[in-house]
């Protein structure tokens, strides 16, 4: 028996009751599928998280870029000419004050030395002959033996040995501190930079490169700079009546260094430049920070944090917001549970908030999440948020 039907003759469900009513079974248990299942109209409005806004201190931060210095940066040069004969030190060494850094071949200056020492001791010799003659010729003037010219002639021979023995002296002393300049010694104690010099090489007074920097970092200096409206704010927001006085009421500054970690130990702004640059329009502050285990080395980078403590002021989490065309807005709760989108004009930065002072006021309420999928006018089912679970959050 052929169970097939023939290709050319037109299948009609009405004639297999079974299979229609099969259908009709499928059709209605979709039906009530859509109608009574858990998937929701696409314009039901969604459990969002809410959080209401409320005024609490914090402190927010500054920051201005810094290039660090030691607290004494010293050019070692040499103070006589002669050829690199010894270099003791190598770059980047740590050094005690006194310790030999470099020595320059001392022959030259030591012959120097002994034909000082050689001529003083003509002149000394000469002085005795000219005492001598003094004094033979005292008592023969005295007895009208000889007259004053004579003793006159000798005493002033007396004072040209005597200040020819002088003028011996000083060129021997000379000769000695020449000589002492051929060993260079560390004025401080400090890191030694860079050696651009190699034994055997020409150095002398006139040698445009120092023989190598020592640095004394100890305590190391940050330099950086306000702009005129940074120092116009400065001077309007620390208390106290001279410029002097404001630097001394600053908080404690921070420094994060170029791999954005922050310093272990907090600084202090000493002093300001006395005027502003005329290229960059920027006044130059220097902060100075303790660097007892030499951490820190001239030359290295970062940034100046400097705290500014509010009372009370309007924080909203970075997460609660989105930016459109370089503005900040968040989605505040309006009438009947509708989202209004407001921008909120950011004031500084604290950890993950903003600091807001205008846009929004204390006691709004601001969706918290599920930004991606909100426009204005929607509405929403509220679920506050409690402190707890904000810190919660941020803790993550």
């Amino acid at each position: 028996m052929n169970n097939t039907f023939p290709t050319h003759a037109k299948y009609n469900p009405v004639r297999h009751p079974l299979l229609l009513l099969g259908l009709l079974a499928l059709a209605f248990a979709q039906a009530c599928s859509t109608s009574t299942g858990s998937e929701q109209p696409a314009d039901a409005p969604q459990r969002l998280p809410v959080l209401t806004l409320h005024p609490q201190p914090a402190t927010t931060y500054n920051e201005y870029p810094a290039a660090l210095e030691g607290s004494k940066d010293i050019e070692i040069r040499p103070q006589v000419e002669g050829q690199l004969e010894h270099i003791y030190v190598d770059e980047g060494a740590y050094v005690q004050q006194g310790q030999p850094l470099f020595r320059i071949n001392a022959r030259i200056y030591t012959e120097q030395l002994n034909n000082a020492k050689a001529t003083l001791a003509a002149a000394e010799a000469n002085l005795t002959n000219a005492r001598i003659d003094v004094s033979k010729l005292t008592p023969l003037v005295k007895n009208h033996v000889l007259s004053d010219v004579q003793l006159n002639a000798a005493l002033a021979a007396e004072r040209v040995a005597e200040a020819n023995v002088l003028q011996a002296k000083a060129l021997v002393e000379s000769a000695q501190i020449n000589l002492g300049y051929t060993v260079i010694s560390a004025p401080v104690a400090g890191y030694i930079g860079r050696i651009p010099f190699k034994m055997g090489s020409l150095v002398g007074t006139t040698t445009p490169q120092p023989l190598t920097v020592l640095s004394e970092i100890r305590n190391v200096f940050a330099y950086f700079s306000l702009s005129e409206n940074d120092f116009i704010g400065f001077k309007t927001r620390v208390e106290g009546s001279t410029i002097a006085d404001k630097i001394s009421n600053l908080p404690p500054v921070e420094l994060l260094l170029s791999d954005g970690s922050t310093y272990a130990k907090k600084g202090k702004v000493e002093v300001v430049s006395g005027q502003f640059d005329d290229r960059t329009g920027t006044i130059t502050f220097r902060a100075v920070f303790p660097n007892e285990d030499g951490l820190l080395r001239s030359g290295n980078t970062g940034k100046i944090r400097i705290p500014n403590v509010s009372e009370s002021v309007i924080l909203v989490p970075q997460e609660a917001t989105f930016e459109l065309q370089d503005k900040v807005f968040v989605f505040a709760l309006a009438d009947s549970n509708r989202v209004e989108s407001k921008p909120i004009p950011i004031a500084g930065r604290s950890g993950t908030y903003y600091l807001v002072e205008n846009g929004v006021k204390p006691g709004d309420r601001i969706v918290y999440a599920g930004l991606d999928r909100l426009q204005d006018g929607a509405r929403i089912i509220p679920e506050p948020m409690a402190p707890d679970s904000l810190i919660a959050r941020a803790a993550l």
